[in-house]
C-alpha cells in the first residue's frame, strides 16, 4: 500500500454540485447558467406539465375519441372451473367472503359467475350476477344460486 494510491471506496463520495452565481472566475457567474432574459432566467419560475416551449403540446395535438362511462359497474369474473376446485376442497356454500378468503377476488369486488369449465358438485352459490350458461350448469349439477 502506498499513500499516493489511496482513494475513497467506490460509491462513498459524490461529485460536487455546480455552485452557480458565485463570480466570473467560476465560469457560472453573471447569469448563473440561466441565459439572458425570458421566463427561465427569473426567480420562481416553473413550467406546467406537458409544456413544450409554446409548441402545441402532444396531449392537444393527438385527437381524442371514445367514451368513458362513469356509471359502469365492474364485476370480477369467476368461472365454474374455479368453483369446482373449491368444491373439491370441501366447500359447498360459496359467497363473496369465501372467494375473498381464497384470494379469488378483492375486498370490494362484485362477482359474476361465468360458464367456462365443468361443474360436477352440487353447491350453493351466492353472487352478484350469473351468466345464463353458469346458471344452467349449477342447476343441472343439483346446486342452487342466490343473487346478492
Amino acid at each position: 500500500m502506498k499513500l499516493h494510491t489511496l482513494k475513497p471506496a467506490s460509491g462513498s463520495t459524490h461529485k460536487e454540485g455546480k455552485r452557480v452565481g458565485r463570480g466570473e472566475g467560476s465560469g457560472k457567474g453573471g447569469t448563473a447558467a440561466r441565459g439572458h432574459k425570458g421566463a427561465g432566467s427569473r426567480s420562481g419560475t416553473s413550467t406546467k406539465r406537458g409544456f413544450e416551449g409554446g409548441q402545441m403540446p402532444l396531449y392537444r395535438r393527438v385527437p381524442k375519441f371514445g367514451f368513458k362511462n362513469l356509471n359502469r359497474v365492474e364485476y370480477a369474473p369467476i368461472n365454474l372451473d374455479k368453483l369446482q376446485e373449491l368444491a373439491d376442497s370441501g366447500i359447498t356454500k360459496i359467497d363473496n367472503a369465501i372467494l375473498r378468503d381464497n384470494g379469488l377476488i378483492g375486498k370490494k369486488d362484485l362477482v359474476k359467475i361465468l360458464g367456462r369449465g365443468e361443474l360436477k358438485a352440487a353447491i350453493e352459490i351466492k353472487a352478484d350476477k350469473f351468466s345464463t350458461a353458469a346458471q344452467k350448469a349449477v342447476e343441472a349439477a343439483g346446486g342452487s344460486i342466490t343473487t346478492n
